[in-house]
This record gives structure tokens, sequence and C-alpha cells, in this order.
């Protein structure tokens, strides 16, 4: 047995939606090559219908998803965390490929990504404190704001930072209650499509975060227009015109938008990309009195 030739095993990579593992409906596949040139996999071409179907499975997704507690939340973020140390080598060898690093700087790239996941798996019930609270206001009444996610957030996940700055769009959108259809880089999408294999094994529920591979410019209008997405993140629309176009189709529901600028994603993160995504909700309350004092409270 060890003289004959093994046949090579090719992954078949394949997109995430609604936490299932569809080919694109279209059928198209594209090549992805590594730095080199080397030709690594066949990718799936997402198509309208792929991205349709990323936004249904995503809204369905997002009413347990935002009513889940804050804890339950950040422990399913660690999770994934877990799950991604365990197939640390996979990625190394993935990122390597994608972004031409060698297997050390790849690996410093990986474990950054992974301690990302557990450093907004810690904000997730924190969050609250520091962007909601009671308002110092003249009156009888309690008036308390307190932060509620946006819903349905679609990402132009970074072109050039595959992994780190992919995790970096995503992990801070669902932190926070939202649920997200994103749109890998185009150039190295095998990182973010192993992703999904990983978020399928970590209690995550399915459609929070859905994964496509292809190009922002064909699907991106028609999610940007989509009058089921509240927001999108244009951090990857870096080519031509297309943020601009992008911003102007959003424009139309209303939608919330984060431009694109330029990143460090290696730099540690503060809280502005959770807040991106949030809305806030202020609730007054009238105050009474208690016993014959007529104290109040």
């Amino acid at each position: 047995m060890s003289d004959l030739t093994r046949l090579n095993v090719f992954k078949t990579y394949k997109l995430y939606v609604g936490g299932k593992f569809p080919r694109s409906e279209s059928g198209r596949v594209y090549e992805v090559s590594d730095s080199k040139g080397k030709w690594l996999a066949n990718a799936p071409l997402s198509s309208r219908k792929d991205a349709r179907d990323a936004v249904v499975a995503a809204r369905k997704a997002f009413g347990g998803w935002a009513g889940a507690t804050a804890y339950n939340r950040g422990q399913i973020l660690y999770r994934v965390a877990e799950m991604l140390e365990g197939r640390r080598e996979q990625f190394v060898r993935e990122v390597a490929d994608a972004e031409g690093l060698s297997k050390s700087k790849a690996a410093a790239v990986v474990d950054a990504a992974i301690d990302r996941w557990v450093w907004y798996a810690g904000w997730t019930d924190k969050i609250a404190q520091v962007m909601g609270g009671a308002n110092p206001v003249a009156g009888p009444y309690f008036n308390l704001s307190s932060p509620e996610p946006t819903g349905v957030v679609t990402v132009v996940a970074p072109q050039d930072s595959s992994f780190l700055g992919l995790v970096s769009v995503i992990a801070p959108v669902i932190a926070t209650g939202n649920t997200a259809v994103v749109i890998a880089s185009e150039k190295s999408p095998l990182p973010a499509l192993s992703l999904g294999e990983v978020l399928a094994t970590s209690d995550l529920p399915g459609g929070v975060v859905n994964i496509l591979s292809g190009k922002a410019s064909e699907m991106g209008p028609h999610l940007a227009a989509h009058q089921d997405v509240n927001a999108i993140d244009l951090t990857g629309a870096t080519e031509g015109d297309l943020a601009r176009d992008l911003e102007i189709a959003a424009a139309d529901n209303l939608k919330r938008v984060l431009r694109p600028r330029t990143e460090d994603f290696a730099e540690s993160p503060g809280t502005d990309r959770m807040t991106a995504f949030l809305e806030t909700k202020t609730v007054w309350h009238p105050t009474g009195s208690l016993g014959a004092s007529g104290s109040s409270y």
C-alpha cells in the first residue's frame, strides 16, 4: 500500500447560508489562486438569488439571536474561538496561501483573529452599560436609554485581510445581536468559506452569519437596495465607485452605512464597530409615591 500514490483529495468549498452549505444556485464557480498565481480551489460564484436567500435566512434568525441573553451570545462567540483554536493549522495554511505570508506571519494573523473573537465575546454583556443608562432629566419620571441591534447587516469584507479583517468586521456585528450577510474577499475567499464550517459547529444558530463568495460589484447593489437589509458595512467596497454607488442605493430605506476607511486590523479594536449598528431605545417611566410620608422613588 505504501508503494501506491494516493489521489489528491481536493476540498470542495461551499457557501454558508442559513446554517447549511449550498453551492451557488447558478452552479457557477471561479478560480482562486495564491499570491504566486498557483491554483488553490474553485470557489462558488454567488448570484443575486444566493444573496436574497442569505437575507431571508438572516431575517429569520434575527429574532432569536437578538432575543438571546447577552451572556449567551458571549458564550457562543467564545465557542467560535475554541473551535478555531482546534483548527488553527488549517487556517494558518489557508491564510498563508491567501495573503502570501510566511507560516510564522500567517500564524500570528490567525492567533490575532482567535483573540479577536474572545475580545468581542467579553463585550456582549458590557456594551449595554457603556452605551445605555439613566438620563439626568428634571421631572417626576425615570428616563432610561438602552441599545438594541439594528437588524440584518450586509458586510462587504476587507479584500486584503482575508481572515483577521474578516473576523474584525463580523464579530462586532453579531456580538450586539445583529445578523449578518457577508460578502467575502473576492480574491481570497477560502478562509471565509472555511470559517463557515467553524461557525456551523460553534452553537451559533443557523442564519446568524451567512457567507457568500463572489463579486461584491455583482451582489452589493442588490443587497444595498434590499428593503429587508437594515445596515451595510462598506469596508471592502474599494473597487472604483462601488462604495459611493452602494451608499446611494442604501439611502432608499434609510440603512445605516459604515463607510470605508483606512484601518490596521492588527491594532486593538475599539467599540465603534459595535456601536455603528446599534439603535438607542429611550423609555420614560413616571415615578410614584411610597407610604403616607409621600416619599418618592
